[in-house]
């Protein structure tokens, strides 16, 4: 089905000399395609990865990188701390960002510090409070161009493409992505295949208007995990997002779905968050179609 999915997007990557056209993806005769070598690639690495955390400094979010922000003057230690102590009971928006700019780097070593990153938004609960905190780290990382990347290509290049075979909304093309892209193999620590469906509980969670995001977060079991809740009337029509990491609630600056899901896709690089197991290819194809 996905490799049949594949070539019917994409038409050009059909092969006129197979008898489907798609079994250079996949042969389900054979077992074999480009689709049945990547899933066994991404099952040894699966399988060799130490379970258990979702922040991981071997790649990805929790990657270590010289970022492209570089402060005009470079505080100490103290000074940092000084200038956090001060945030947590600052409400002007321009001097919490100012502060956030200049406290960037130490803030980034705290982000990759096993001990330290479980404790980021209780250090910094402006994140759950000025929309904007996520976005302006993310380019303080990667620049204004990479941060704008993925809204600019996901409507002009992919998203005509996707939702010529789903309903007409960012979110259902986001999610029919998923369909098509396979869940990641979990391992032979957790046998067992895994279904999209299975998949998307753990991209995006609605509930309804009027529902109390704080006893859906006392309900949640599992504290290391990231994902979007979108709140409305119904899934056609959702007016909020909020981000739920680690037990805590981060609204979305955007109302609208994709720009929640561009802010959602962001804060796993602020906060070095590793994404769901299941989401893996998902992010990896996002990631790469964004750079």
């Amino acid at each position: 089905m996905y490799a049949r999915g594949i070539v019917e997007l994409f038409p050009y990557l059909m092969d006129p000399y197979s008898k489907n056209g798609y079994e250079h993806f996949y042969d389900g005769e054979s077992g074999s395609g480009y689709l049945a070598w990547w899933l066994k690639i991404i099952q040894r690495s699966a399988s060799s990865e130490s379970g258990g955390s979702s922040r991981q400094l071997t790649g990805g979010p929790a990657a270590r990188r010289e970022a492209l922000f570089s402060p005009e003057i470079t505080l100490s230690e103290e000074q940092c701390k000084e200038a956090m102590a001060l945030m947590r009971y600052c409400t002007d928006e321009a001097t919490i960002k100012e502060k956030m700019k200049m406290t960037f780097q130490y803030r980034r070593s705290m982000v990759l510090d096993g001990e330290k990153s479980s404790d980021i938004l209780t250090e910094l609960p402006h994140f759950k409070d000025v929309k904007s905190l996520i976005e302006q780290d993310f380019i303080l990382q990667f620049g204004k161009d990479v941060a704008a990347r993925f809204m600019e290509r996901w409507t002009t290049t992919f998203k005509q493409k996707v939702i010529q075979q789903c309903w007409d909304s960012d979110l259902s093309s986001i999610i029919l992505l998923l369909h098509l892209i396979p869940p990641s193999a979990q391992g032979w620590r957790r046998p067992g295949k895994v279904s999209a469906a299975q998949a998307e509980k753990h991209l995006v969670v609605f509930k309804k208007s009027g529902t109390s995001i704080e006893e859906h977060v006392d309900a949640i079991k599992c504290v290391t995990q990231s994902y979007l809740l979108a709140v409305g009337m119904k899934r056609s029509t959702i007016h909020e997002f909020f981000i739920i990491l680690d037990m805590q609630v981060i609204p979305c600056k955007s109302t609208i779905t994709l720009g929640a899901f561009d802010e959602f896709f962001k804060a796993h690089f602020v906060f070095g968050t590793m994404c769901n197991q299941m989401l893996h290819n998902l992010y990896t194809f996002i990631q790469t179609f964004t750079t």
